[in-house]
């Protein structure tokens, strides 16, 4: 291969690789717009706009709403283009079930293998939930997000963790999903603590069926409520 050959190929490679990059970083950039609400379920998502918003080309941005489609939050419409996508009823019930089971799973391993600073840092945050007041629905929701994810996290295996922050990325499409009710966050906060006081005591059986019955409560109550908005 030529000198000038050899230059020309990695260049190529090098912009594929910027491409690649650029449009991994607009993807990011676009789901943080979808999971804060910005752009709604059913939203369209107008190319030229959102190029311009975060300061890339249209090819990059193409690619990251594909990856976005692959990932399950957008979806590609034929001469209409790109919307944000939105989770019916009867599919947000069957993610409610995956994440119940995956709960369960983090919590059987993590009983087995957590640390003092791991307990620790749970304790803290199931601390915070009980000082939050009764009308702070969206700081309690934050911090059970938090509680959640660390949970998920601190079981260390990464094959659970992947599937388990898909479910709640498209969990987080179901807008209608219960949100919590200001008298029930004493009782959320105590369910919280009894998950970590048996992680503490290793029983992992005991953290498995605790996590399992508090994601299961969660559907239940999305169930009613998607029934209610219904009628």
């Amino acid at each position: 291969m030529s000198m000038p050959s050899a230059l020309a190929s990695r260049e190529a490679a090098l912009a594929l690789m910027q491409s690649t990059s650029l449009a991994r970083l607009a993807a990011e950039a676009v789901e943080a717009l979808i999971l804060s609400g910005e752009l709604g379920p059913g939203a369209r998502l107008n190319e030229a706009l959102l190029a311009q918003r975060l300061g890339v080309s249209r090819g990059p941005l193409r690619e990251a709403l594909r990856l976005l489609e692959e990932g399950g939050l957008v979806r590609q419409e034929k001469n209409r283009g790109a919307f944000v996508r939105e989770i019916p009823l009867a599919e947000a019930a069957e993610l409610y079930e995956l994440r119940a089971g995956l709960d369960a799973a983090a919590g059987r391993l993590l009983a087995t293998r957590i640390g003092a600073e791991q307990l620790a840092e749970l304790r803290a945050l199931t601390a915070a939930m009980r000082s939050v007041g009764e009308a702070e629905v969206d700081r309690f929701h934050e911090l059970n997000l938090a509680f959640h994810e660390r949970l998920v996290v601190l079981a260390g295996n990464a094959a659970l963790l992947e599937t388990y922050r898909r479910t709640t990325r498209l969990l987080a499409l179901f807008r209608r999903r219960n949100l919590l009710a200001p008298r029930a966050i004493p009782h959320f906060a105590e369910e919280h603590a009894a998950i970590v006081e048996h992680l503490a005591a290793g029983d992992a059986a005991g953290c498995a069926e605790a996590l399992f019955r508090h994601a299961e409560g969660g559907r239940a109550r999305m169930l009613a409520d998607g029934e209610l908005a219904a009628r």
